[in-house]
């Protein structure tokens, strides 16, 4: 009872080193789903929109992808980032450099394989309607993606849903240093073991928020594809 009103003095008092936390996290996931959109959205597109040899293969893999086990993925960037790696000559482990590259591999495979579902669940009479009215190959395509625009909107959330929760990968990556790599996730686990149970009670009630919107966000967009019918 008294680590919860601690916490929410921590919040309401506007505690400068839980909103440092939140903004590195915000920072981090941010950037992470920009580029692992960046990525996943277009193979997402291609593997829906066209039929080629290992097409289905594609959409496994997609798919696979997104159950990929956060330590893993974290193991993997820690390797290919330490000093006898292929890449330690970038001195990028332990910095936020290193988190967003682990949390971006993490969020490539949600918003790719999301993708990849709304386009392909599109109704295809957008693309037709397209072609009879004299459209190019490009002009329907961009038809038929904008019938599928809420959808492909909701997989950009569900992306950074699954990245500002995760722990394991940045936590190896990161090495959660205070003031530099630390984010909510690693924080509460690093408060709670310290037994200051306040600020992690705090920053978990932020996640939660911010979970919250996520799915507030995915909501709208949900009502919004509806209304769109």
């Amino acid at each position: 009872m008294q680590g919860s009103l601690d916490a929410f003095r921590l919040l309401v008092s506007g505690d400068q080193h839980v909103w440092e936390i939140l903004g590195r996290s915000l920072v981090v996931s941010g950037v992470s789903v920009v580029l692992g959109s960046a990525i996943g959205m277009p193979i997402g597109i291609l593997v829906g929109l066209r039929r080629f040899p290992g097409r289905r293969l594609a959409a496994s893999l997609l798919n696979m992808g997104v159950g990929l086990p956060p330590v893993v993925v974290g193991l993997f960037v820690y390797l290919v980032l330490s000093r006898s790696g292929p890449l330690g000559f970038m001195d990028l482990l332990f910095t936020p450099s290193a988190m967003i590259i682990a949390q971006t591999i993490l969020a490539a495979p949600v918003t790719g394989a999301l993708t990849f579902s709304a386009v392909a669940g599109a109704d295809p009479a957008a693309r037709m309607t397209a072609y009879s009215l004299g459209a190019t190959d490009r002009q329907a395509t961009l038809a038929l993606l904008g019938e599928a625009r809420f959808a492909m909107g909701a997989a950009v959330i569900s992306g950074f849903g699954a990245v500002i929760s995760e722990v394991g990968a940045v936590m190896i990556v990161g090495g959660n240093i205070a003031g530099y790599t630390r984010v909510m996730t690693t924080a509460i686990v690093l408060e709670t073991g310290r037994g200051d149970f306040a600020l992690a009670i705090a920053l978990g009630i932020v996640l939660l928020l911010t979970s919250l919107a996520v799915n507030l966000g995915l909501s709208f967009l949900q009502m919004g594809r509806e209304h769109a019918r």
